[in-house]
């Protein structure tokens, strides 16, 4: 559950920007998440790494993940940065580049809001 508001923006403004996820009860998505590692294949095991371990440290970062972001999230209470699907995928890319290391870099994470509203983040630009 998040809401998407900015304490940059006046109540007005982050309503008409923001529209339905400007909601004070709430807004909530079953969000789809994948992430994609590059790295070198392993001529000894056959792969580039094992997705059971990927699987678990994507499993283990998106139950922490699942809850009121801007009430439970430190990342999103500090009112820095509104909970948008673009800073969700931003937040699970630090987080999960953080546990894989170097060895296992990490190309991209693709967050689906919806069927048809997705974002991919490779990295870009990192917000301190």
């Amino acid at each position: 559950m998040l809401l998407y508001f900015s304490d940059h923006l006046s109540a007005e403004e982050n309503k008409l920007i923001f529209g339905k996820c400007n909601n004070s009860n709430g807004h909530g998505h079953n969000y789809e998440v994948q992430a994609t590692v590059k790295a070198p294949v392993d001529p000894l095991t056959g792969m580039a790494m094992n997705l059971s371990e990927l699987k678990t440290h994507l499993c283990s970062l998106l139950q922490d993940c699942h809850q009121v972001c801007n009430r439970e999230k430190l990342y999103f209470v500090t009112g820095l940065f509104c909970s948008t699907t673009e800073n969700v995928a931003v937040y699970i890319w630090s987080q999960l580049s953080d546990v894989l290391g170097k060895k296992n870099a990490l190309f991209e994470v693709v967050v689906h809001e919806t069927d048809k509203n997705s974002v991919t983040y490779r990295g870009e630009v990192m917000l301190e």
